[in-house]
Parts: C-alpha cells; structure tokens; sequence
C-alpha cells in the first residue's frame, strides 16, 4: 500500500507584482519535465504568475495568456510550454489539439485552468491556487502529492 504525501505552502501577495517576484522565485528550481496547475477565477493571477514565471527562467518575450491559441512556447534556461484550457470542456479536447506531448518532457508545462484535464492530470505536479480577484490581495496555496515538487515549497520558505 502506498501512501501519498501531501505537501503545502501559502503565499500571499499584495498586487501583481508580488505574484510575479513569487513566480520568479519558483522558476529558479524548475527542472525538465516539470508540470505546474495554476488553478484560480478569471482575475485571479495566473497569467500574472506565467509572467514571472517566464522571467525566473530567463525569458525576455512577452508572455501573455494564450487563451486563444492554447499552447504558447518560449525559449529560456527551460523550455517554458504554456497552455490555457479555459475554452476546452475535458482533457478528450485537451488530447485531441495535441496540447500535451512528449517535446514537453524537455522544459517546464504550465497549464492555466489545469483542472480541466481531471483525472487526466499527472499526480506528478505542483498546483498553483491563486485566490483572489481585482485589487484583493492573492493568496496563492502550492500544494504537491510528489516529492520531487518539494523544492518548490522550499523555494518561498
């Protein structure tokens, strides 16, 4: 019998600038192959956080949700995949546009509305619930079954 481990740690910011420094913080120990959830309302931060996100790795384009054509790649230290399934119904629609595949196992995944790929998702990720809208402060929870994510809670202690 396996046992999971559920770890976490909460995080709140301020304004988005905040979001974006605790994104950047995060992306200083991604490793290849790395899958982060951001999880939270329209509002709430998440392309805020794939902007810093985007920095910590390195990237200087412009980083913009990719609501429209689902899959963004930019080039930095990782390869950075960035996915928003807000207009997909399930992870069927999700698999069928070839929005998951294995160039991804190179650099990091970051998956706007993330919960949509249900029991499609990898237990094997770190979740990022962003809580929060308009010029509320966020609080952001990363939580992880996986151990190996555990650096990226070290990483805001």
């Amino acid at each position: 019998m396996s046992t999971s481990l559920r770890s976490e740690r909460v995080v709140v910011t301020h304004e988005p600038a905040g979001t974006r420094a605790l994104a950047e913080r995060l992306a200083a120990v991604a490793r290849p192959g790395d899958l982060l959830c951001l999880v939270g309302d329209l509002g709430a931060g998440k392309t805020q956080f794939a902007k810093g996100f985007a920095v910590g790795l390195g990237i200087t384009d412009t980083v913009s949700s990719p609501t429209f054509v689902l899959m963004a790649e930019y080039e930095g230290r990782l390869p950075l995949f960035h996915l928003d399934l807000y207009r997909l119904d399930d992870a069927e629609d999700a698999m069928a546009g070839g929005l998951l595949d294995e160039r991804q196992a190179e650099g990091v995944t970051l998956v706007e509305w993330g919960e949509r790929l249900g029991p499609a998702l990898p237990a094997a990720r770190l979740d990022v619930v962003i809580d929060g809208t308009g010029d509320e402060p966020r609080r952001i929870e990363l939580r992880s079954e996986d151990p190996a994510y555990l650096r990226y809670l070290e990483a805001v202690a």
